[in-house]
């Protein structure tokens, strides 16, 4: 990759934003199409994210993507955000067009990507989402337009009545709601299609722990955890045991990265390299953590 004068700029800004894979992915993607484009990552503290958005139109960055903490005090900093990212009051991706900024959100996208290009339609299904955080309020958007039914459990029930909430009156569907708590899993999954693990449990440094007790699983589920590190989680783990069918985290990194590359190339992006340099680098990691 020769960087020139020429070159557009696109980021990730979040804190903290060293462990992100981001980067590798978009370079590795602009690189296959010939892009003139370079993906930088940075590390942006609250109080400096209005400082940062503004900072698009000053240096004509073309694209960021935003991480933790920042997927909301971003959109004051916007002149337009998409319907998605309005509900749920969360942009991951923003566009710079002719120096407006523009908000969307490739989250819930990109789990619902995940799951079809993995042979799991929504189109009569139940959904059982875990957690409440930004990215399950993208998921469960998204699954909810698409889903017959959709319940989202977290540990703090109030988030969760929160979301049911929101999603009955933008899109005029009934949401169940409850606690994180085997006998709210129990009770919800035994007549759920799919399960989605949108919480950070699984996730390193505690990869031997599962939300789900293992003998809920079964075959005639599909599974996707949103967690990518480690790549196969207890969860998934678990879940290949009981015969379901599997979408790990990877697959949703991948496809919101699509669709955010998209918006800001107008190219369709080469999903496999973005695939199979996120899973080169993990796989790499994994093996120096053992070493």
């Amino acid at each position: 990759m020769t960087i020139s004068g020429k070159t557009r700029v696109c980021g990730l800004i979040g804190d903290p934003v060293e462990h992100s894979l981001s980067p590798i992915m978009h370079n590795a993607a602009f690189e296959a199409l010939r892009l003139d484009y370079v993906f930088l990552a940075f590390k942006v503290k609250p109080a400096c994210v209005a400082a940062a958005v503004e900072s698009m139109r000053a240096l004509n960055i073309r694209g960021l993507n935003v991480t933790m903490p920042h997927k909301t005090t971003v959109m004051a900093s916007l002149d337009r955000t998409d319907l998605s990212a309005q509900i749920i009051s969360s942009v991951n991706t923003i566009l710079n067009k002719e120096n407006l900024l523009l908000g969307f959100n490739t989250d819930g996208v990109g789990a619902v990507k995940a799951l079809k290009e993995n042979g799991v339609e929504l189109k009569g299904r139940k959904v059982l989402l875990l957690g409440a955080g930004g990215a399950a309020r993208a998921i469960a958007y998204a699954v909810a337009k698409e889903a017959d039914e959709l319940a989202v459990l977290n540990r703090t029930v109030k988030h969760a009545q929160a979301i049911a909430k929101l999603l009955e009156k933008s899109i005029n569907k009934k949401i169940a709601s409850g606690a994180l708590l085997p006998s709210d899993i129990e009770q919800n999954i035994q007549d759920s299609d799919i399960l989605i693990n949108a919480t950070s449990i699984g996730m390193k440094p505690r990869p031997d722990i599962s939300p789900v007790p293992p003998k809920l699983l079964r075959s005639n589920l599909s599974v996707m955890d949103i967690v990518y590190n480690p790549l196969e989680t207890r969860l998934i783990k678990d879940a290949k045991e009981a015969g379901a069918k599997i979408v790990n985290g990877v697959e949703m990194l991948i496809y919101q990265g699509v669709a955010a590359f998209e918006i800001w190339t107008g190219k369709s992006a080469p999903v496999d390299v973005m695939r199979k340099t996120a899973l080169n680098h993990l796989q790499q990691k994994a093996k120096e953590n053992e070493a």
